[in-house]
C-alpha cells in the first residue's frame, strides 16, 4: 500500500470504539460498586456526538510523517480537553445531574490510557512496514548538493518516516533549464513531496513551484541551509514574511504543561500507594540502624529559583553539615552502613514523590541544588542559569548517565547532560530516562 489513505479512517473509528470501551467499563464499575441507580444513556449518547464533533474539528486521528508519539499524544490531549469542557457545558446547561461524577473521571482517564495503547500500537506497525519498505512517500529533491545530501543523510537514519528519494534536480541543473522545463521534469517524477534546497531561490519560481504542488496534490517544503543544536526552532508567520525563531528557552504550550503535570501526578500516586509497605519498611530500617529521624529535610533551589524544602531517607549520620555544605564522597565517613544501602539503590530519594506532588519538583527534569553550589557553579558553567528555567526533577538525564557529582568540576560535567535534555525535552525521553533510573536502581549502581 503506497497511500495511508485509510489510515485517518480506521484511527478515527477505533478510536470511537475505544471510547465506548472506557464509557461501558467506567459504567459497570460505577454500577457494581457505587450506585445501582445511575443513568447513563443521556451520557454516553452525548459524549460520542461531542467526540465526533471535536475529532472533526481538530483532526486529531491523521497520523503525520515524521512518526513523532509524543506530539500525536499532546495533539490528543488538546482534543480530550476541548471534549470535556463542551461535555460539562452541556451537563450543567441542560442540568443533567444524574450523570456521576465518578463515571466521568473513570471514562476519561481509561480513555486517555487506552489510546495511549492504541497510538503506540499503531506507530509500532507503521514503523515497522516503513522499515521493510511499505508505505513509502516518493520525494523529489530541488537545488542545491549539499543541503540535499544532508537531508538524504538525516532521513537515511529514520526508514520510519518512509521516506524514498526519486531523484535530485541540482541547482546547476535548474539554472540551465527554463522554469516550465524545470516544472514539467519535476512532475514527469511523480513525487509525493518536494523538497527545495536552496540558500537563495528566485521568489517567481519558488510561487510556480507552490502553484504546481497545489494543482496536482504534491506537497512543496522548503529546506534552510541552516544547521541548529535544539528542538525549539518553529516559524513565525508575519503577514506573508516566514520568520525562523531560534532559542533555547522552552516555551511550553498550555497542553504539554498539563500533560507532564497530569503524569506527575499519577505516577506519584501511584508510586506512593503502590509503595507504601516499603516505605514503611525504610522508615523502620532507618530509625533501626543508626540514632537521628527517618527523614532528611534540606533546602534547595527550584524553578525560577524559587527555594524549597527536598525531603529523602536520611543516609547520613546527623550533625554531618555542622562546618557548611559539603558534597558526598564515595568514601563519606558520613554515610552509614545502611545510607550507602540507600544511596545505591536510590531508594533515599523516594519521599521526594512527595515534593512532586506538592508541585515543587516533576519526575523528570534537572537534580535540584543548593544555593552555595549554585553560586559556584554558575562562575565555571554559565549555561546552568538556563536550567532554573525548568522544573527540578527527582531523576535525570545527567544523574542516569553520569551519577552524583563529588565537587564542583564534576557537577559542571553532569550539566551538560542535563543541557542536553533541555534541548531535547519529550514525552518519550522522559519515560526512557525513568527507565533507566530503575535499572541504575535495580543493579545498585547510584552513587
Amino acid at each position: 500500500m503506497r497511500y495511508s489513505r485509510f489510515l485517518p479512517l480506521v484511527t478515527f473509528v477505533s478510536d470511537l470504539i475505544i471510547l465506548n470501551i472506557a464509557l461501558q467499563v467506567a459504567h459497570l464499575v460505577i454500577f457494581n460498586y457505587y450506585s445501582a441507580e445511575i443513568q447513563s444513556v443521556n451520557f454516553i449518547l452525548l459524549v460520542n456526538l461531542a467526540w465526533v464533533s471535536i475529532a472533526s474539528v481538530t483532526k486529531n486521528y491523521v497520523i503525520n510523517r515524521p512518526l513523532v508519539l509524543s506530539e500525536n499524544i499532546s495533539k490528543f490531549l488538546s482534543s480530550l480537553i476541548y471534549h470535556l469542557v463542551m461535555v460539562l457545558g452541556v451537563i450543567y446547561f441542560f442540568k443533567l445531574y444524574e450523570v456521576s461524577r465518578w463515571e466521568m473521571s473513570v471514562t476519561y482517564i481509561l480513555f486517555f490510557a487506552l489510546i495511549i495503547v492504541e497510538r503506540s500500537l499503531i506507530f509500532y506497525i507503521l514503523d515497522y512496514i516503513r522499515k521493510k519498505g511499505y508505505n513509502r512517500r516518493h520525494v523529489l529533491l530541488v537545488g542545491n548538493q549539499s543541503i540535499a545530501n544532508r537531508l538524504i543523510k538525516s532521513f537515511s537514519k529514520h526508514p520510519e518516516y518512509g521516506y524514498y528519494f526519486v531523484d535530485l534536480i541540482s541547482e546547476e541543473m535548474v539554472q540551465e533549464m527554463s522554469d516550465e522545463l524545470l516544472l514539467e521534469k519535476m512532475l514527469d517524477k511523480n513525487p509525493d513531496e518536494v523538497f527545495v534546497c536552496y540558500k537563495y531561490l528566485d521568489q517567481s519560481l519558488l510561487k510556480k513551484m507552490v502553484d504546481l504542488g497545489d494543482q496536482n496534490s504534491i506537497k512543496i517544503k522548503l529546506v534552510s541551509d541552516l544547521v541548529l543544536d535544539n528542538n525549539f526552532a518553529k516559524i513565525v508567520n508575519y503577514e506573508n514574511l516566514p520568520v525562523i525563531q531560534l532559542s533555547y528557552n522552552p516555551e511550553l504550550s498550555l497542553k504539554v504543561v498539563f500533560l507532564k503535570r497530569s503524569f506527575d501526578i499519577l505516577f506519584s500516586l501511584l508510586v506512593m500507594i503502590i509503595g507504601l509497605p516499603l516505605f514503611l519498611l525504610l522508615i523502620i530500617i532507618t530509625k533501626l540502624t543508626s540514632k537521628g529521624p527517618a527523614f532528611f529535610c534540606q533546602e534547595r533551589i527550584g524553578k525560577d529559583r524559587r527555594p524549597f524544602k527536598i525531603y529523602k531517607f536520611r543516609s547520613m549520620f546527623i550533625n554531618s553539615e555542622l562546618l557548611g555544605p559539603q558534597l558526598s564522597t564515595d568514601n563519606d565517613p558520613r554515610i552509614t552502613k545502611w545510607g550507602r544501602v540507600l544511596r545505591r539503590s536510590r531508594l533515599d530519594e523516594l519521599p521526594q514523590f512527595w515534593n512532586v506532588l506538592k508541585g515543587d519538583m516533576s519526575v523528570v527534569g534537572p537534580r535540584p541544588e543548593r544555593q552555595f553550589f549554585i553560586e559556584q557553579l554558575i562562575l565555571k558553567s554559565p549555561n546552568y542559569k538556563k536550567l532554573l528555567r525548568l522544573k527540578p526533577g527527582l531523576t535525570s538525564y545527567g544523574q542516569v548517565n553520569y551519577g552524583y557529582a563529588e565537587n564542583i568540576d564534576q557537577m559542571r560535567h553532569r550539566v551538560r547532560y542535563d543541557l542536553i535534555y533541555l534541548r531535547n525535552m519529550s514525552f518519550n525521553n522522559d519515560v526512557g530516562i525513568i527507565l533507566k533510573t530503575l535499572k541504575v536502581m535495580v543493579q545498585l549502581k547510584g552513587k
